[in-house]
Formats: structure tokens, sequence, C-alpha cells
């Protein structure tokens, strides 16, 4: 597009949009987020069990996590094993129909498992699922 000036000169406007900054800093962002979310996912370190048939999870859901020093977490915060059915209660809308995942460390004993899914069925929740990992099978079938 061209216009002419006060002084009869030509000129020309600037009317298309350079977006190569704008794609370098998509680019950089996206970098950044694939880089810090399997962080942000999975703050407390535990070892999950190994089993053959693992279910995808696909929705967000409530976590309750039991670490190998057996201090239990709400999500990402620590929660005292008396107070998580009450925590519980208030995070939960329908106790029913919720799921709720549990993630154990394989070297949790059986007894600090077994506390906490009492307290998790005593605040109502009844679909309670066990966040297991897959076995990698080895290349050689026999």
């Amino acid at each position: 597009m061209a216009f002419t000036n006060a002084r009869g000169r030509t000129e020309t406007s600037l009317s298309e949009i350079n977006v190569t900054p704008f794609v370098d800093v998509v680019l950089v962002l996206l970098i950044i987020f694939m880089i810090t979310a399997p962080v942000l996912q999975s703050g407390i370190e535990v070892a999950v069990p190994k089993t053959k048939t693992v279910k995808e999870i696909t929705e967000e859901r409530l976590v309750i996590s039991i670490d190998k020093s057996q201090r239990v977490f709400l999500g990402n915060d620590a929660v005292n094993i008396n107070e998580i059915g009450a925590k519980l209660r208030a995070k939960v809308r329908d106790p029913e129909h919720q799921a709720i995942y549990l993630r154990a460390d394989e070297n949790v004993p059986f007894g600090a498992f077994a506390t906490v899914m009492d307290a998790v069925k005593s605040a109502g929740i009844t679909n309670v699922s066990i966040v297991t990992e897959p076995i990698k099978e080895s290349g050689a079938k026999r």
C-alpha cells in the first residue's frame, strides 16, 4: 500500500506483521513446558510395584501417595494419617462416584498401606485404584 506524504513523496506502509519473533517465543515456551511437565506431575518420589496389567490414568484425579519412609501425601501436600479422612471429605464432592488413586512405594509395609486404605474407606470413598507400573518385557520370548 503506497501513499503520498505532505512533501509529495511516495511512501509505503508496513502492512505485514513479522511473525518470526512470535514463532521463536512460542517454540521456546513449548520446550520449557515439555521439560517441566513431568517434574510437576510426580513431585513425590515413589517406586510403585510392577504388574502385568496396568490401566492408563486418563483424567485428573485425586492422588494419595505413601513414600518409602511411610509419609502420606494428598496431592503434593503432606498429611497426617489421622487427618486424611477429614481432608478427603473436604476435597471430594461425590464420594461414591469419584475415584481416588493410591500410590505406595513397593517397600512400604502392608500395615501402613492398610491404614491409609481404611482412612479412605472411612471417608466414604469406595472407588480406589492402586497405581502400578507395567512390567518391561524382554525382547526374547520363550
